[in-house]
């Protein structure tokens, strides 16, 4: 599928323009449309892909085309283009419904073009597709959709396939409750007047976890979230559901009916069916955000590396303060002030990595004289496993008039991150016993 042309008609912005750098650094060859010529301009140049101002000239040139605008334009943007399409070309629309484009497509969309309504279960932030879920609603036969399944599969994407009917289904409960629950509890807390910073000073972790989730759902495009609301057929169902369950709930309270409280929350629970694997899955969220806190107070007054989990910059320093909601680190030309949130620190390895990158490597060779029993490749592992080392050979193992009987000289190359380290391994070798020649 790769080098085919592509054209993601509204690729601008948010989702849209994360698939046009995505598929660009896969090698796809990409054009972007937008309703604002000159910000889509702007994009494609930083970029590195082309920009076209009409979507019908941009889909009738391309391979495969992906309609990337809101969900109450997506419609009349398949309608639009279906008649320019080419012959075995490939249509999606990545739209957080399905019945209302698939039918669309049915409509709109010649046979001699394919067509995959599609739903990425995910947001313009992630940086890899690595673990996240994509809904596939096939409604015809289609030769390209194993080829779509296993792209999606080698980036390691978890691929669903199903019907629209299903999948908006499907969406009424985990988009369109969840959003409205959430939202609903936001603005109750605004109107309660709470502040959030010092209720998380009271919380459990749990909490703090709900709130980083709700936060994460009205943080997105507003016209996206009600969309998605008005949009699927399913969501006024649930909505007076949810609001109706809620009311009944409330009179129980207030009515002081506590077996009948009970029996409620014991139907609901047992509903929800493995409670225990839902508790270790809510446990391990948990203790993954203790864990990184815990990592990063251990390592103050020590160099660290600390990763951007959107940007992808590293900055590297010493770390000089740690709090739940801010990190200080001191590098070498200023000091940093970084949100914990936003950060992962950087192992070993990847540290060693990026300094490599960064600032390359420096080799030496060094002579020294070991009892002729020892093992060469033992100490060059010692060598290896020193700080700041990494890597470490025998070039030359040697016995002769200038080596004392018994004795054997040994040189090892290694490869340091600083010439700084070279002293260090001198003197490791010199604590093991060795003379330097």
């Amino acid at each position: 599928m790769k080098n085919k042309k592509v054209a993601v008609i509204g690729g601008s912005r948010g989702l849209g323009k994360w698939i046009a750098k995505f598929l660009k650094k896969e090698g796809f060859k990409v054009t972007i449309t937008s309703r604002d010529h000159e910000y889509g301009r702007k994009v494609a140049k930083k970029m590195g892909v082309k920009y076209c101002e009409n979507n019908i000239d941009a889909a009738k040139s391309s391979d495969i085309v992906i309609v990337s605008v809101p969900i109450a334009s997506t419609v009349k943007v398949i309608k639009e283009i279906a008649p320019h399409l080419r012959k075995g070309s490939l249509l999606l629309d990545v739209t957080s419904i399905k019945e209302k484009p698939a039918k669309a497509m049915e409509k709109y969309v010649p046979n001699y073009v394919e067509v995959l309504p599609t739903h990425p279960m995910f947001g313009p932030r992630i940086t890899s597709l690595d673990g996240q879920v994509v809904i596939l609603t096939p409604i015809r036969k289609s030769k390209c959709l194993n080829k779509v399944i296993n792209f999606l599969k080698e980036k390691k994407a978890r691929v669903i396939v199903t019907t629209p009917k299903k999948h908006d289904k499907m969406m009424s409960v985990i988009q369109v409750l969840t959003h409205f629950a959430y939202i609903c509890i936001a603005s109750t807390i605004e109107k309660l007047k709470i502040n959030i910073k010092e209720s998380r000073k009271f919380a459990s972790p749990i909490y703090n976890l709900m709130v980083d989730t709700i936060a994460r759902i009205v943080a997105q495009n507003p016209h996206l979230t009600f969309s998605i609301q008005h949009e699927n057929k399913e969501g006024e169902k649930v909505r007076k559901l949810f609001i109706d369950i809620a009311k009944k709930m409330n009179n129980i309270i207030e009515n002081n009916e506590k077996e009948k409280f009970i029996e409620e929350v014991r139907k609901a629970a047992k509903n929800l069916d493995d409670i225990e694997s839902a508790l270790g899955r809510s446990d391990k969220a948990i203790a993954a955000l203790n864990e990184e806190i815990k990592k990063l107070k251990k390592s103050v007054g020590k160099e660290v590396g600390l990763k951007h989990i959107y940007s992808g910059k590293v900055h590297v320093g010493i770390l000089k303060e740690v709090s739940p909601d801010f990190v200080v680190l001191k590098s070498r030309k200023m000091t940093l002030k970084l949100k914990t949130s936003n950060i992962r620190i950087l192992n070993k390895k990847e540290l060693q990595k990026w300094k490599i990158k960064k600032f390359g490597t420096k080799k030496f060779d060094i002579s020294v004289i070991f009892p002729e029993k020892c093992d060469p490749n033992v100490i060059a592992k010692v060598v290896e496993n020193e700080e700041g080392v990494i890597s470490a050979k025998i070039i030359d193992v040697y016995k002769g008039e200038q080596i004392p009987q018994g004795m054997v000289s040994i040189t090892i190359r290694f490869e340091v991150l600083d010439k700084k380290y070279y002293q260090n391994v001198k003197k490791l070798l010199e604590g093991l016993g060795a003379k330097i020649r």
